[in-house]
């Protein structure tokens, strides 16, 4: 039973209860700990602040802190019940303190009491509690595919920044050359000279280090057009990597719920594969129509997650995970027959007509399954 509950609460703690409910109700717990706690320390650090708020700031600060060090408490606890765990649970727990969100866990429950107890000053715990936004990567998926974005692209991204590097080096070194006789006070040395380099390079250009002869206001007109075509360099290689990354991953979650749909179960993982660079994803939030009654057919449709009520008379029917509509209108090449509502927030997989003829073509053995399917379903027409 215990082993049990612990299972129970990483799933709720990593975003994959079954529960929806309780899992967006935890979800939002710590977004809303993470939001006061760094409303908190920004308001401390304003120097009006008066005591009152300040005093309150710190209270809501100490309490953040708390509620925040149960959850680290509960996520070590569990860390031996993750579904990939293959180490004992000591070693388990020591992976989870070690790992990245581990240490922001820490640092983020921590931080007051490092504070209270002069182990670091007030200032320094204060900006150890910023980083309590990092907690926000466990929402937010873009940021995985980020990371992994400069993971796969760290060679070219690494080879593109040590050209960056020789630029920045071999442009300020020309320019301490051309203007140390004219701004001796300024551009004092190479390394001094870098800072006009960087700032230029990056198209910042602070002013505080300008050129003044002709041939370094020529230099430093060259060195801003080679910057940005230095500096667009790495960005177009995150660009192309995170554009990658995302058809990636979209074709992979798709390739697994497709799987699961029972009218292409027993198919191999090549017509699989087929099959899914063919549907569209869609999200469809709760009481929208997905298809309306008389309008043009166009695709059909398959449930991964959610329902739908299609409104057909005399009793509406619905239709959940696994299940399509739409078919009908396909098939006899004529307008919707019926309105299709989702019930909840609904996840979909489209596939228009163009695919819908070609999949029909390819695959007889489910040209027949829908077409069975399509005629029982003519007993009350619907969409």
């Amino acid at each position: 039973m215990a082993e049990a509950f612990s299972v129970s609460v990483w799933r709720l703690l990593n975003g994959t209860s079954d529960h929806r409910a309780l899992q967006k109700t935890a979800d939002a717990a710590v977004i809303v700990l993470i939001t006061l706690i760094l409303a908190a320390v920004l308001v401390r650090s304003v120097p009006t602040t008066g005591d009152d708020v300040a005093d309150a700031a710190e209270i809501l600060w100490f309490g953040c802190s708390v509620l925040l060090g149960i959850e680290y408490l509960a996520r070590l606890w569990s860390a031996p019940a993750a579904p990939t765990q293959r180490y004992s649970a000591p070693v388990a727990r020591l992976r989870y303190v070690t790992s990245f969100l581990g240490v922001i866990d820490l640092a983020s429950a921590s931080a007051y009491l490092l504070a209270i107890s002069h182990v670091v000053s007030q200032d320094v715990a204060e900006v150890i509690s910023l980083f309590a936004l990092c907690k926000a990567a466990r929402f937010l998926p873009g940021l995985h595919v980020l990371i992994t974005v400069f993971k796969t692209e760290a060679r070219a991204l690494v080879s593109a920044l040590v050209a960056l590097l020789i630029v920045l080096v071999i442009t300020s070194g020309i320019m301490f050359l051309l203007e140390r006789g004219a701004q001796p006070e300024v551009f004092t040395s190479i390394p001094t000279a870098m800072w006009w380099g960087i700032v230029t390079i990056a198209s910042v250009g602070y002013g505080d280090m300008t050129p003044i002869t002709v041939w370094g206001r020529i230099v430093g007109g060259l060195v801003i057009i080679i910057g940005l075509s230095t500096v667009a360099v790495p960005v177009g290689i995150l660009a192309t990597g995170f554009y990658r990354e995302l058809r990636k991953h979209d074709f992979i979650v798709t390739w697994k719920t497709v799987s699961e749909v029972p009218l292409f179960k027993g198919l191999d993982a090549s017509r699989i594969a087929e099959i899914a660079r063919m549907l569209k994803p869609q999200m469809v939030p709760e009481r929208q129509a997905v298809v309306r009654r008389g309008e043009p057919a166009g695709a059909m449709f398959f449930i991964l997650e959610g329902e739908v009520e299609v409104d057909v008379q005399p009793t509406p029917v619905r239709l959940g995970k696994g299940q399509y509509f739409g078919e009908i209108a396909l098939i006899r090449d004529i307008q919707r027959t019926a309105t299709v509502t989702t019930t909840m927030d609904s996840s979909l997989l489209a596939l228009d007509v163009t695919d819908f003829r070609r999949l029909m073509t390819q695959y007889p053995d489910i040209k027949e399954s829908i077409e069975r399917v399509a005629a029982e379903r003519s007993q009350a027409p619907k969409s």
